[in-house]
């Protein structure tokens, strides 16, 4: 007779329910506990119009409907092919506890509980669940299992969907035809592969001659793709060029864009936005609020909008830099300000755009590395017709502390809408503020 497998017991920390409201259900026939600790922190979240207050309050409600008239403290079952949840109420420091941490914060009587689900079912495997790597630390100090949260993990971030290739070695014919047949050669003639999904980009050389292309999953062709000058902004590379085909197609509703800082990201997608601003009603460019040295806002000097413009600062220097491409007087330059005025084009906190009507809109998210995939997906099922949204960001500069660069939304749009018809990516490698900036970004 097959031996009956034996259950796991995850215990789940504050910050994997603000950063996926729904995880309980994610442990396949395993139980879940919640430390009561945690239900008295995610109280001080539930107030706020930002994502994780959303994450809070909703969380609470899907607890409330799971008990009905249960008691938390009985095994509730999470469903059918699933296991059951019970809040862990206060438990004593033991001995070993106390001695490792005097002060009773809630990461510490998280840790407390822990230390008593490990001891109290020796025949289980018990697992501590959490985003904070100093508590997953504390927590194999004290001999317990801790693992981050995986389920919306990025499987490999050295495979990470670039968006390019670099075909070396071409036929001087077959790049010539990209020349001579403007409206597309068939992906067979590269003997590319015929299962080509998704928009992809080619960098094709020889020792003579190079093109750039783009691969259509709409029509199966590839097409030359042309620099081309876009409300004042010229591309610099392959990649920019590729970026900005990419953000005027009309095909492709769906833009990510990663690189380091200075790469020219959140330029090129504000050009692209102003370039078509006939398109659509409206452009919006936001950003997500991370507190700069974990200070609250609150902390900060003045009003909202005072508050505020430390963050959008970067956004407004973008748009600084093409209004000078431009004289004072210019029908290009004139366009901006009075976008502006009639609110035609809006910068704003990420936070702000909630409850807004997302139709027709050239929609531009900056620092989307700083995003969890759920938020992600909360603003693209927004999306209203129309609509182009574009996700821009460094995953190798993540401010919040819960994330890293395989957990965070731009990583995990890339990687799961690679395939898809309406988005493409691109991957910007090379810095073009100036060679100081340059330099200092590979060597410092």
């Amino acid at each position: 007779m097959k031996k009956k497998h034996n259950k796991k017991l995850f215990i789940i920390d504050t910050n994997v329910l603000l950063h996926d409201y729904k995880c309980i259900y994610n442990f396949e026939e395993n139980d879940v506990i919640i430390p009561i600790v945690v239900l008295e922190e995610l109280d001080k979240f539930k107030k706020g119009n930002d994502i994780i207050n959303f994450h809070a309050r909703e969380f609470t409600r899907e607890l409330d409907k799971l008990s009905g008239d249960m008691l938390l403290t009985a095994n509730i079952p999470l469903g059918e092919n699933l296991g059951n949840l019970h809040i862990e109420t206060g438990r004593d420091f033991s001995e070993k506890v106390s001695q490792s941490f005097a002060e009773r914060t809630p990461d510490h009587r998280i840790l407390a509980i822990a230390d008593y689900v490990c001891n109290s079912n020796k025949d289980k495997t018990v697992v501590l669940i959490s985003k904070d790597i100093n508590l997953r630390m504390k927590a194999k100090s004290l001999g317990i299992m801790a693992q981050d949260y995986q389920n919306d993990k990025v499987a490999n971030i050295d495979y990470l969907y670039k968006g390019i290739q670099v075909l070396e070695g071409m036929d001087h014919k077959l790049i010539s035809k990209l020349y001579e047949i403007p409206e597309g050669v068939s992906s067979g003639d590269f003997n590319l592969d015929p299962e080509l999904k998704g928009h992809q980009f080619f960098i094709m050389k020889n020792s003579g001659a190079s093109a750039l292309a783009h691969y259509s999953p709409v029509t199966k062709l590839l097409n030359r793709v042309i620099k081309q000058t876009t409300y004042g902004i010229d591309p610099r590379n392959a990649e920019q060029t590729f970026a900005l085909d990419a953000l005027l197609n009309p095909e492709i509703q769906l833009v990510s864009l990663t690189g380091k800082a200075g790469t020219g990201k959140t330029l090129l997608a504000l050009a692209a936005a102003l370039q078509q601003h006939k398109r659509y009603k409206q452009i919006f460019l936001a950003r997500p609020i991370v507190p700069l040295a974990n200070r609250d806002l609150g902390f900060l000097p003045g009003d909202v909008k005072e508050k505020m413009d430390p963050y959008m600062t970067p956004l407004y220097d973008n748009l600084t830099v093409i209004k000078h491409k431009f004289s004072h007087q210019s029908p290009e330059f004139l366009r901006i300000n009075d976008m502006m005025k009639e609110e035609k084009l809006v910068i704003t906190p990420l936070a702000y755009i909630r409850g807004r009507s997302l139709s027709s809109i050239f929609f531009i998210v900056d620092e989307a590395q700083n995003l969890t995939p759920h938020e992600i997906k909360t603003i693209i099922t927004r999306a209203g017709e129309g609509t182009k949204m574009v996700f821009t960001g460094d995953i190798e500069q993540i401010d919040s502390p819960y994330l890293d660069t395989a957990s965070n939304g731009l990583s995990y749009l890339s990687d799961k809408m690679k395939d898809q018809d309406v988005f493409a990516h691109v991957n910007l490698v090379k810095g073009e503020r100036s060679p100081l900036a340059e330099l200092a970004s590979k060597l410092l």
